[in-house]
């Protein structure tokens, strides 16, 4: 058990700096600062979803124009590998094993450090991309199935078009032949186009959580990595198995999902990763109002002077780590659209 959890006497533990509960602990100017960083926060992310959002059913209704949405999404994209030569099957085994990976390095976590590990944003970051495969995984099980049969009622829609066509063929003329093959190629396209269906509710939660975790596990590691292991090392404490396991296997795992899928990745859809975080740090508000506790992360402590500074420092985080996971995204595509023109499918 030490192997997973370290040497206590060597681990950090975060420490009272001030009792929470007090009103000179809420009623100052550092605690007014913050409160503006998350209500303008909490504005912009609003601002964006009433913006992109709230015209999807209206939209929604005109299939024509659903390219023209940003944040179009069709019921297939939440199950299709990037490539059409990789079989949905590949994509439906990486999600269940990356689920239950991360559901029994959860559980564990859990068992060793009791309840109080949710105090923490990692884990709640950790839990939201365990329920993302958890869900993923269910779509791709639906999507096998959709993809079972349709690629069944395709060999048996072949075989009667073939034992027409044995029947009463006609021999083209010169040149007849490759304007037909093009032409029913265009037509074939064009009808699958028009079959996609709209995603419903849960491709779009989907898409949602795929893309909160996005910015979610980039701030989490990076603040990790280089912010709090930096200090701990000075500090001289160490690390156990379970604290790195839970900073880089949710990166891999989603780095992952992100090279199969073929999800879209509109850019407005940072809102949902502003109001987790906000929904992180109100949580932690009013758990501190109640109850006298330690700070998960010393730079949450508002007794500080320079918490402000943090709260701001931490909002503005969420640009270039939710950015950098957006340009990955872009460069995909880019890079499969150029190398596999044939094959690529968004």
């Amino acid at each position: 058990m030490e192997f997973l959890t370290g040497n206590s006497r060597a681990s950090w533990q975060p420490v009272m700096t001030a009792n929470t509960t007090t009103s000179n602990y809420w009623l100052n100017w550092r605690v007014l600062l913050c409160s503006i960083w998350i209500l303008i926060s909490t504005a912009f992310a609003s601002f964006l979803i009433w913006k992109y959002e709230g015209f999807r059913n209206s939209q929604h209704e005109n299939r024509e124009s659903q390219n023209d949405n940003a944040g179009a999404l069709y019921e297939d994209e939440v199950w299709k590998p990037c490539l059409k030569e990789i079989h949905p099957a590949w994509l439906l085994a990486f999600r269940v094993f990356a689920f239950l990976v991360l559901l029994v390095l959860l559980i564990i976590n859990a068992i060793v450090d009791g309840g109080s590990i949710f105090y923490y944003y990692t884990q709640w970051t950790f839990t939201l991309i365990t329920i993302y495969f958890g869900l993923g995984s269910l779509l791709s099980m639906y999507g096998c199935y959709q993809y079972h049969n349709k690629v069944r009622g395709e060999s048996v829609h072949n075989v009667g078009l073939d034992a027409e066509r044995g029947t009463d063929f006609i021999v083209p003329v010169h040149g007849e032949n490759f304007n037909m093959s093009n032409t029913e190629k265009a037509s074939h396209s064009h009808d699958e186009q028009l079959a996609r269906k709209p995603a419903g509710i849960w491709a779009y939660v989907f898409q949602i959580i795929f893309q909160m975790n996005a910015g979610a596990v980039m701030l989490t590691d990076c603040v990790f990595w280089f912010i709090i292991v930096p200090f701990l090392t000075i500090k001289d404490y160490n690390l156990n198995f379970l604290i790195i396991n839970m900073h880089t296997v949710n990166a891999v795992f989603l780095f992952g999902d992100a090279t199969l899928n073929c999800l879209r990745f509109p850019w407005f859809r940072i809102a949902y990763f502003f109001l987790w975080t906000i929904v992180y740090v109100v949580f932690l508000w009013i758990i501190h109002a109640i109850v006298s506790l330690w700070w998960p992360y010393p730079f949450l402590d508002l007794s500080s002077p320079f918490s402000p500074l943090w709260y701001s420092s931490v909002a503005l985080m969420h640009i270039p780590c939710y950015g950098v996971f957006a340009l990955i995204m872009k460069l995909k595509h880019f890079l499969l659209a150029k190398w596999f023109p044939e094959s690529h499918q968004v």
